[in-house]
């Protein structure tokens, strides 16, 4: 499964549940508008914000 959602940063783990889900907290109609995107083919998310890891900070800073 490597899609965008993997390396975004909203992209987290749940360890009660044991599966990872998106923490972005967006309405309903821009929650439908998205999954109908989807279902077209559209695979990009206007909210996609790539998750750097551990050191991005580190990297800022230098």
């Amino acid at each position: 499964m490597d899609s965008l959602c993997d390396k975004c940063w909203y992209n987290v783990f749940d360890e009660e549940l044991e599966e990872y889900y998106c923490s972005l907290e967006i309405d309903e109609d821009e929650y439908a508008k998205f999954l109908l995107d989807s279902r077209k083919g559209n695979k990009s998310c206007k909210y996609f914000r790539p998750d750097g890891g551990e050191y991005e900070i580190v990297r800022r800073q230098n």
